[in-house]
């Protein structure tokens, strides 16, 4: 005897949650149609379009500490339940961190971010890479995206 084997489920059985349609599909003409695992459960996507259902096309998956970096809106840190929880688009996405600190680091670092961002708005002549400031935070969002 044999104990049961979680099965994938089926590309037209795979289906994910946006906060203003609520279940989408991946459209059958996208690449990512015949994907039946994503290490993340987060996409993004470049179109939707509503035939049969809602679908979904040019969508790639995003880890989430790229989500919660450059993702838009403000990124809020909450104690529920023992938790620390860094919270998305008013709360709608919402992740555990492993501690206090990687939280408030996390939050930080997205400040930190932001800011630089509009100074080079400010300024489009700025070279990101050669100011001290710039290349500092730059290095760490790459090592923090490529080690997670």
């Amino acid at each position: 005897s044999t104990g049961a084997v979680k099965m994938q489920p089926k590309a037209e059985e795979l289906k994910f949650v946006t906060k203003n349609d609520g279940y989408v599909h991946i459209h059958p003409s996208s690449v990512n149609y015949q994907t039946r695992h994503f290490e993340s459960p987060y996409l993004v996507y470049h179109e939707k379009i509503k035939t049969s259902r809602v679908f979904i096309r040019d969508c790639s998956m995003v880890s989430v500490y790229p989500l919660v970096l450059l993702g838009g809106g403000q990124v809020h840190m909450q104690l529920q339940k023992g938790a620390f929880v860094i919270s998305l688009d008013d709360g709608w996405i919402q992740f555990v961190a492993a501690s206090h600190q990687v939280a408030e680091l996390v939050k930080e670092l997205r400040c930190e971010l932001d800011q630089l961002l509009q100074d080079k708005i400010k300024n489009p002549s700025m070279d990101l890479c050669m100011c001290p400031r710039g290349s500092r935070i730059i290095g760490m969002i790459v090592k923090l995206v490529t080690t997670q």
